[in-house]
């Protein structure tokens, strides 16, 4: 299975996505901005998730719709599926997505599974904040944290 790079460069930074033909696996923030762009042999999929991600940006496209693949544990896959269902500007804790998958002691694997989430803005970890109501841990950095909460609220 081959797979295919596309850069998209974003308000908050470059993004690599990652895909196949078929299907996104992952949309990462890419601060060297080094990898090959497969430019015009880019599978549809590809310019489809940068379309996306451009209309999300522009505050026209709230959801998205083009197909992805989540590799992870039984575990990691409930965690991110939850995290799916968090609203548009709104925010959860890592304790209220514990409890909404039926574990409510797992608090801390929540955060690792969230941690690990390869596809950012499309499955929507930047919406989990601390119980205090602080802004915790983002793989992309906190301060693109507060950007993308900041831009979903100004939008709402």
């Amino acid at each position: 299975m081959k797979l295919y790079n596309k850069l998209y460069r974003s308000p908050i930074g470059m993004i690599e996505i990652q895909g196949t033909e078929e299907q996104i696996t992952s949309i990462l923030y890419n601060e060297e901005s080094e990898s090959d762009d497969c430019g015009d042999e880019c599978p549809r999929v590809l310019n489809e998730c940068a379309m996306q991600l451009d209309e999300y940006f522009r505050g026209k496209r709230r959801t998205f719709t083009f197909p992805y693949q989540l590799d992870g544990t039984i575990f990691q896959q409930r965690v991110w599926e939850a995290l799916t269902e968090i609203s548009y500007a709104e925010t959860s804790t890592y304790k209220e997505i514990a409890v909404h998958i039926g574990n409510e002691k797992a608090v801390r694997g929540v955060g690792s599974a969230n941690g690990r989430n390869r596809l950012s803005i499309v499955v929507p970890c930047h919406r989990i904040i601390g119980s205090n109501g602080k802004l915790t841990g983002y793989a992309g950095g906190l301060w693109r944290k507060e950007w993308l909460l900041r831009h979903e609220r100004a939008l709402k």
